[in-house]
């Protein structure tokens, strides 16, 4: 079996609009975490039904998110996602592109405030070392473009030595947890001071 590839880039809008649905995404997630699995498997696992996961599987295949995996049998075929991560562009010159990534960006937002509520809601039933060890903060920084691109580069070398334990669980030390780190970072438009335009 071959290595799977870090990331897949999406450029093609239509791609861009069709991953922004939220069971799109979903999926797409739930293959690199679980995968594979079956359709049948997807609609446990999401509550959608599976001739849902089914449609919504195929869309993502049509665009080389995910594909079938070997084994299986008839409609209980195997799915895998293709790469560990999905890259698309941060700006288009392209204004189909630019408005297709806008919206996969929202899409991507509204998903990531859903998954902190229900890790907020539920925060209390983890074990207290897991409560002190878990992050709720923000910071206000002033950068320039430059600075602000370095500091993302830096945050991702950090990141990248335990990278390989998603792909082998042998790598992963005992206790260790599925942990979410979300990295978001954007101009913050202040409400001008007094006398100021």
């Amino acid at each position: 079996m071959t290595e799977q590839p870090r990331s897949i880039q999406l450029t093609d809008p239509r791609a861009l609009r069709a991953y922004a649905h939220p069971t799109r995404m979903t999926l797409v997630g739930l293959l690199r975490r679980e995968g594979p699995f079956t359709a049948t498997r997807a609609a446990e696992l999401t509550g959608e039904s599976v001739a849902s996961c089914s449609y919504h599987l195929r869309i993502l295949a049509k665009y080389g998110l995910v594909e079938e995996a070997p084994g299986g049998k008839g409609r209980e075929k195997p799915w895998r996602a293709t790469a560990r991560y999905t890259e698309w562009p941060d700006h288009s010159e392209d204004p189909a592109v630019a408005q297709a990534a806008d919206a996969l960006n929202m899409a991507m937002a509204e998903q990531y405030f859903e998954r902190i509520v229900r890790a907020v809601e539920r925060r209390h039933t983890l074990p207290t070392e897991w409560q002190r060890a878990e992050e709720f903060s923000d910071a206000l920084v002033h950068l320039t473009p430059a600075e602000l691109e370095e500091l993302g580069e830096r945050m991702a070398e950090l990141l990248r030595p335990y990278e390989e334990r998603e792909a082998d669980p042998a790598l992963r030390p005992e206790g260790a947890q599925p942990v979410a780190l979300l990295r978001l970072a954007f101009v913050e438009r202040l409400p001008p001071a007094d006398g100021e335009d």
